[in-house]
């Protein structure tokens, strides 16, 4: 048993080392197949998130039913007591208030459903925002490899015909730099596709929204649509004269 236990731990040491080879190889081959992978993740969370959302469409149903059945259910109840059938009425009056827990129990159950629905539209939406930067990283990636590449074999064409006797050196420090804006994209990539909160989320919404609001404040001000009085940089610059006038006022 240790023996076979052995065996397998060699092979997989074995798939490791050439699964590094074919990743050092071609860092960019790599990057475009994880990222069709998560692309792939996407589409099967997309199909999943619909598969949610019609079981949501089936509570809302329910929901309409419900609210129908009362409804009938309260005019059959007024109709029976205007005949002074009372006995007919405390039946429907049961059946009434078993409708009315049914309405109860599918509207939390829609509530909740909605909620974690919405939640994932917005998380795939993100998600889907991020894998198009990604894509566009690659694609610079890979032009900056070629021309990495191109001046890597221009090196070593001088030094070959000793065109510049610091070549070597010149040589070897890109392929360290090479080496870091590697190891620097990797990092790059796997934070750019980290699952993130609800929370960071809307809270990055709401940064972009005020930085808009800010910049649409200035534009108005530099286009005659504001007053500098009336905006946040106007008032921010009158507390700077005053203050200049005070110090000019302490140094008479």
């Amino acid at each position: 048993m240790g023996a076979f236990s052995k065996l397998g731990n060699s092979i997989r040491a074995q798939f490791n080392k050439m699964a590094n080879w074919f990743w050092t190889k071609d860092p960019i081959a790599q990057m475009q197949l994880e990222y069709d992978r998560a692309v792939d993740q996407m589409k099967d969370g997309r199909q999943g998130l619909e598969q949610y959302r019609a079981l949501v469409e089936k509570v809302q149903r329910q929901v309409v039913l419900n609210k129908k059945a009362i409804a009938q259910v309260e005019a059959k109840i007024r109709a029976y007591l205007k005949v002074g059938d009372r006995a007919t009425a405390g039946q429907l009056a049961i059946q009434l208030q078993k409708h009315q827990s049914e309405l109860a129990e599918n509207e939390e159950q829609l509530s909740m459903h909605e909620k974690a629905y919405n939640n994932n539209v917005k998380k795939i939406k993100n998600a889907t925002k991020k894998l198009a930067d990604v894509r566009e990283k690659i694609k610079k990636y890979e032009a900056d490899l070629k021309m990495s590449e191109a001046e890597a074999e221009i090196a070593q064409l001088s030094r070959t015909f000793n065109f510049d006797v610091t070549t070597d050196f010149g040589e070897l420090e890109n392929i360290v730099q090479e080496k870091i804006d590697l190891n620097r994209a990797k990092v790059r990539v796997a934070a750019d596709l980290s699952d993130e909160g609800i929370e960071q989320i809307e809270a990055e919404e709401r940064m972009e929204e005020a930085m808009a609001e800010d910049l649409l404040s200035k534009f108005e001000v530099e286009m005659g649509l504001k007053t500098a009085e009336t905006s946040d940089i106007g008032s921010s610059d009158k507390q700077l004269g005053v203050s200049e006038a005070a110090k000019v006022q302490e140094g008479n």
